[in-house]
């Protein structure tokens, strides 16, 4: 069972009403990138605890999470209070298995990520091991408003480091932004819209898919790509969809 250590708040970044991310500084060991670890707070007397993925990729410090403040959420509304120099919670051990490790040889690469889903996708694309594997990378963010659409810059410096290889497309479902896609990610597949507009191919011959985020959008997606050939990969019987849910 991994131990618990103490870490220090380094930095509370206060996005939106209801999203933040957390820079802290804490001895863990090393993880790789698109694991996960556990963060807790004590309140009321009591260590309140969740998992949440590493958004900083293995190697970097501060340690960087993203969160969504959920209405019911104690311990998300604990945490998005925090202020640098104050103590917190987290398992030295990181776990899971969404990482590149458990996903097959393929020419494209797809990861599709909805709200604080898209944390473990930032944390791969900013090691080697992608480029070095796949041909072509799409990164897909699936948000309600425009101001949901985080992390932007670093979007752009992996844009701009990897030039074609690498296609960014975001969803925005409650307005019509130019340059995003309108609506929800399983219906852009099965109209092919997503494809188009990422110009990359999607089938199962050349295609793996990482979906992680809402568990509706991960369950539909998953149902959409089914139709269209594509399975999910499991150890003994390899396919294409590898999948984490964030709830």
């Amino acid at each position: 069972m991994a131990n618990w250590i103490e870490g220090s708040i380094i930095e509370n970044l206060h996005w939106t009403e209801n999203l933040f991310s957390l820079r802290i500084e804490a001895d863990v060991d090393s993880f790789t990138a698109g694991q996960f670890t556990s963060l807790g707070l004590v309140i009321d007397g009591e260590r309140i605890a969740r998992p949440y993925s590493y958004l900083s990729s293995p190697g970097q410090r501060p340690l960087e999470f993203f969160f969504y403040t959920a209405t019911d959420g104690v311990l998300s509304n604990a945490l998005v209070d925090v202020k640098p120099g104050d103590a917190i919670w987290i398992k030295q051990q990181a776990t899971g298995f969404f990482t590149l490790d458990e996903v097959p040889v393929a020419d494209n690469l797809w990861m599709l990520g909805t709200g604080t889903g898209l944390a473990p996708f930032l944390s791969i694309l900013n090691t080697d091991e992608p480029w070095q594997r796949f041909k072509n990378i799409v990164l897909v963010h699936a948000v309600r408003t425009q101001a949901d659409l985080l992390y932007q810059e670093m979007i752009a410096q992996l844009q701009q480091k990897h030039g074609d290889s690498f296609a960014f497309q975001a969803f925005v479902s409650r307005e019509v932004i130019p340059g995003t896609l309108h609506g929800r990610v399983p219906g852009a597949i099965e109209d092919s819209s997503l494809q188009h507009a990422a110009n990359v191919p999607l089938n199962p011959a050349t295609s793996q898919l990482m979906l992680c985020g809402n568990p509706d959008m991960v369950k539909d997606t998953v149902a959409v790509l089914k139709t269209q050939g594509f399975s999910k990969n499991r150890r003994r019987t390899p396919g294409q969809i590898t999948i984490e849910n964030f709830w």
